[in-house]
């Protein structure tokens, strides 16, 4: 009977050792290589909110960049964007901290579509499953009525 106790507590560890396995592949990695072929900045204002992006894109595609969230009435959001174009499209993760409390960390999925010299903030339905949050396969994301809309700026004057 101690034999069965043992070996049941060895599989759980077994299984709760591949879980965790699994779960850290899914989280997006940063394989960039070299330098950024291209940085852009840009800012997005509506009424009393302020939102600075910059993105760096690398020659396999990835997309890394900074941002800063100034929403009125609503700590600051400092973070990192991780992502990549598809199409016209950048669907990115966006992970970061609210004013000054850096214990806890939050992470969104993001989806800007790039219109002329403008990144567009869409609106879509997110759903959270084992605790990360993604957009819903097959619902649509709204591009059309937004808050941000991000224009192309210096980025030594953000």
């Amino acid at each position: 009977m101690k034999n069965l106790g043992l070996y049941s507590l060895l599989l759980a560890s077994i299984v709760f050792t591949s879980c965790k396995n699994k779960e850290a592949e899914k989280t997006p990695t940063v394989t960039q290589v070299g330098e950024p072929i291209s940085v852009a900045c840009y800012k997005a204002i509506y009424e009393k909110d302020t939102l600075n992006l910059k993105i760096n894109t690398f020659k396999n595609g990835e997309v890394t960049g900074d941002m800063v969230m100034a929403i009125d009435n609503m700590p600051v959001k400092t973070g990192e964007i991780v992502g990549e174009f598809k199409g016209d499209t950048l669907f990115a993760s966006y992970t970061f901290i609210q004013g000054d409390y850096k214990e806890k960390t939050l992470k969104n999925p993001m989806a800007f579509l790039k219109r002329n010299n403008q990144l567009i903030l869409g609106n879509g339905q997110i759903q959270i499953t084992m605790g990360a949050s993604h957009f819903v396969k097959g619902e649509p994301i709204d591009f059309d009525r937004v808050k941000y809309k991000f224009d192309a700026v210096d980025c030594g004057t953000k």
